[in-house]
């Protein structure tokens, strides 16, 4: 039987239970061990071409040529391995900042721990939104329904009842029954609010016991993954095809079957892009570090891939756009002919008020976590202390939660032994109004007054009371017997950033749209202050009228949404989408949830948001500040547009790697580039395509354009054009090298050709990090991870042919200066060609 003491375990109990019991977490998948990564590596067509080759070179007897092909084999494993922990490494830190917390009861009092120190006997408080951290028995609840869909499919949630903690019920009791007090880990709180005492963690747990798995970061294969396997496929065949060619054309040649074969694996090294897969996985997971650095989690990685594209961004106003600091600002009371209005400036609370603040507080939760909630609060504090209408002594016993179907909340209080109840409520004033059972006149004037404040940007509630005799609750508070007491205006100033992350979406050609619970009127204001742009105002009541045709053509103008409700955030999102947006949301109740999932990228609140909202989002915004979500964007257009510079990098720098193996077949010359050279310069290639261009600063202008088209492809045929000119552009330069040399040794011609090479893939990764026409544009602005991959590539090669242990079985021989400064300046030389293609053809291939 698990602890019963009201104070919960003490920590050094919760701290020896857990390493008694260990985390509460399911079992995910392990890490790959070294051996397995080794294989899965040696399974890429790449590196068993490499094996391949060297394995050939020790059957021909040829030890040196082997062994040092063995060396180049281990240092691109090296690499491979770094990058693959850079990647892993992000993902890890993703999950462990994306991680779920819990409130629970330690030494008598209530804190916040990490769900997965959540251990047997702790008590365990969950209330609407929330993840339940693990298996438990309810000691106390009120109004509680949970969503257990996830461990039985039913997606209608079922009513939680606490009881006497009975053992064998607690192992029985199974997810999708009502009235039951078993709550089980991983499902979700919908409604009201328990105090549970945790019987099962981790695999012991019902939902371990069933095995599924809970990661918070999903890491599927995206539409672009599969854009790049597809074109990687057609490249693959097409080198098989050559190499088939050029083994059989060498080999029925001079009869030198091993010597073809070489040849072969050299050509097929050089041709396939091998880097695609590599930057494929690094630059999304390295992104979601970056983005994290700005306030927002990733929670899938694909997300990453959509929120650069977004064209519509829907946004909430309170918390997200302004500062979710609520102060009251304007109190009225009084009658609807004649309402007295105060404004709350530090001067005494006239006793006209003390009622409206006193009701106020009293249909506010007790300990107060909304902002608008504390305000009142606040309030109170500063002017009914010395008062009677502050009752710390009451005693809460029946509580009426807002619902789509009734904006507002009621509590009813136990003020004496004897049987009256005192009921206070408080809401939006449509809602409350309706509680009161007021006249159509007297609403049209207390609407005028609330017109009035909304008008000065003012969040307005209404509050009522009422007194009840006896413990039969009505089943709505639509059965109590209320009196008006008036409205209360509250301020939440913008924040400060606001205006400028809006305008920065205007000139990304990013429509945004405001999504609001607020008046019309308030909503508008905070919308012209934020300086949306000018727009129509739908609200809920008309969405409601419209059919699904209709909506689709009213949003098109429409910047602003009020009164909405969570379902009809969902037909908003949808569409939106049918009119061929891709739309971002975001939202933090549990009721947004099909919202978040509708939309293409769906971004839940970190600080206020429910463990609901984050489940069902792809992203989080951590400060829930809108300025981030635009910070995000702009690093989504930055990830997906390095991503491209660095595959038009890796296309054209194959083109003269392949060229130069496939010519020498073509004109009966001696093999220039062996497999061992190949495999120096996937040395260069391999940092150049992923560290340098993942490096690499967003363009000026990144917030300029439009958003992408995402049925594009990203490598498109005229991007591939354009990076096919380029490499022809060097591979001139390194047959005019190979001219050059054409009267020295085959070392020395050798030596000219990869310095030429060499020097050109600087000149490669400068251009593509350019647009065309700004190459000096780029040049400006500092890679400083750039400059050194580009010095320490040129170092390498130059270590190669002038260090005598390396030059001999690499094949190469020193060069004099005349000859060094002739293939530098040759390899500098193909700047002009690369830069003039990519001007010319951007002209025509404009994408």
């Amino acid at each position: 039987m698990p602890n019963t003491s009201p104070f919960g375990l003490t920590q050094a109990q919760a701290k020896q239970q857990l390493m008694l019991d260990g985390p509460n977490e399911l079992e995910a998948t392990h890490r790959r061990t070294f051996l397995r990564r080794l294989l899965g590596l040696l399974r890429e067509p790449m590196f068993a071409l490499l094996v391949l080759a060297a394995s050939l070179y020790l059957v021909l007897g040829d030890l040196t040529e082997g062994s040092t092909l063995f060396v180049f084999v281990l240092a691109v494993i090296a690499f491979t391995f770094y990058q693959e922990g850079k990647s892993e490494a992000a993902i890890d830190a993703l999950r462990q900042l994306s991680q779920p917390y819990a409130q629970v009861v330690r030494d008598g009092e209530n804190i916040k721990v990490p769900s997965r120190e959540v251990v047997a006997g702790d008590l365990l408080h969950i209330a609407e939104g929330d993840r339940i951290a693990a298996d438990a028995w309810l000691v106390e609840s009120d109004q509680l329904q949970v969503d257990e869909s996830m461990l039985t499919g039913e997606s209608l949630a079922v009513t939680k009842q606490s009881a006497e903690f009975d053992q064998a019920q607690s192992q029985s009791q199974q997810p999708g029954g009502d009235e039951l007090a078993r709550v089980f880990g991983g499902t979700f709180v919908i409604r009201g609010q328990g105090l549970a005492r945790v019987t099962a963690t981790g695999m012991r747990s019902e939902i371990g016991r069933i095995g599924q798995s809970l990661n918070q970061i999903e890491v599927t294969l995206t539409p672009l993954q599969k854009q790049i396997t597809r074109l990687v496929h057609v490249l693959a065949w097409i080198t098989l095809s050559l190499c088939v060619v050029m083994i059989l054309t060498l080999g029925l040649r001079n009869g030198a079957w091993l010597p073809a074969l070489l040849s072969g694996i050299a050509l097929a090294m050089a041709l396939l892009p091998e880097e695609y897969p590599v930057v494929l996985a690094i630059f999304p997971a390295l992104g979601a570090r970056r983005l994290a650095k700005e306030g927002v989690l990733t929670r899938r990685i694909n997300a990453i891939e959509t929120l650069g594209a977004t064209t519509v961004l829907c946004t909430d106003k309170t918390g997200t756009l302004t500062e979710n600091r609520m102060k009251v600002a304007v109190l009225a009371v009084g009658p609807a002919t004649a309402p007295c209005l105060f404004a709350v400036n530090g001067e005494p609370l006239p006793e006209a008020f003390h009622g409206l603040v006193e009701h106020a507080i009293l249909a506010s939760a007790p300990q107060p976590f909304d902002p608008m909630e504390v305000a009142f609060h606040a309030l109170g504090q500063a002017f009914l202390t010395d008062t009677v209408h502050l009752h710390r002594d009451w005693a809460l016993v029946q509580t009426y939660a807002l619902s789509p179907a009734l904006r507002a909340m009621s509590h009813v209080w136990r003020a004496s032994q004897d049987q009256t109840h005192i009921v206070s409520a408080k809401g939006a004033p449509e809602a409350v109004m309706s509680l009161c059972h007021m006249s159509a006149e007297t609403q049209a004037q207390w609407a005028q007054v609330m017109h009035t404040m909304a008008s000065d940007g003012l969040r307005v509630l209404a509050v009522a009371q009422g007194a009840f005799e006896g413990d039969a609750w009505p089943s709505s508070s639509h059965d109590f017997d209320f009196e008006w007491l008036g409205l209360i205006g509250l301020s939440d100033p913008l924040r400060a950033e606001i205006p400028q992350a809006i305008a920065d979406c205007h000139s990304a050609s990013i429509k945004v749209i405001m999504i609001t619970g607020d008046y019309a009127q308030t909503a508008r204001v905070i919308a012209n202050q934020a300086g949306l742009q000018e727009g129509g105002t739908l609200t809920g009541d008309a969405i409601d009228a419209l059919s699904d045709d209709a909506l689709c053509e009213s949003i098109q103008t429409v910047s602003v949404c009020a009164r909405i409700s969570p379902n009809q955030k969902l037909r908003i999102v949808q569409a939106l989408k049918r009119n061929g947006h891709v739309v971002a949301m975001t939202g933090d109740g549990v009721n947004d949830a099909p919202a978040l999932r509708a939309a293409h990228v769906g971004i839940a609140m970190g600080a206020r948001g429910t463990d609901v909202a984050r489940e069902a989002a792809s992203l989080v915004l951590v400060d829930d500040n809108f300025a981030s979500i635009v910070k995000g964007i702009r690093l989504g257009r930055q990830i997906f547009g390095n991503l491209q510079k660095s595959m038009a990098y890796i296309f054209a720098i194959h083109i003269p790697i392949a060229g130069l193996c496939l010519l020498p077949m073509l004109f009966a010359l001696p093999p220039l580039l062996l497999p061992l050279h190949i495999a120096l310069l996937e040395l260069v290639i391999d940092p150049s395509c992923s560290i340098a261009f993942e490096n690499e600063p967003a363009d000026i202008d990144v917030m300029q354009r439009p958003p992408r088209d995402t049925l594009a492809p990203i490598f498109g045929f005229g991007q591939m054009v354009t990076s096919f000119s380029q490499g022809l552009c060097v591979l001139a330069v390194t047959g005019v090298a190979y001219e050059l040399a054409s009267v020295f040794s085959v070392e020395v011609q050798r030596a000219m050709v990869l310095i030429t090479l060499v020097a050109a893939n600087a000149v490669l990764i400068m251009v593509n990090r350019s647009k065309a026409g700004g190459l000096l544009t780029r040049i400006r602005i500092r890679n400083s991870v750039a400059l050194w991959v580009i010095v320490l590539a040129l170092g390498l090669v130059l270590l190669g042919v002038y260090v005598p242990w390396l030059a001999a079985p690499l094949k190469l021989e020193p060069l004099s200066l005349p000859q060094l400064m002739t293939a530098l300046g040759l390899g500098l030389a193909s700047a002009i060609g690369a830069w003039v293609s990519q001007y010319c053809l951007s002209l025509r291939y404009d994408e």
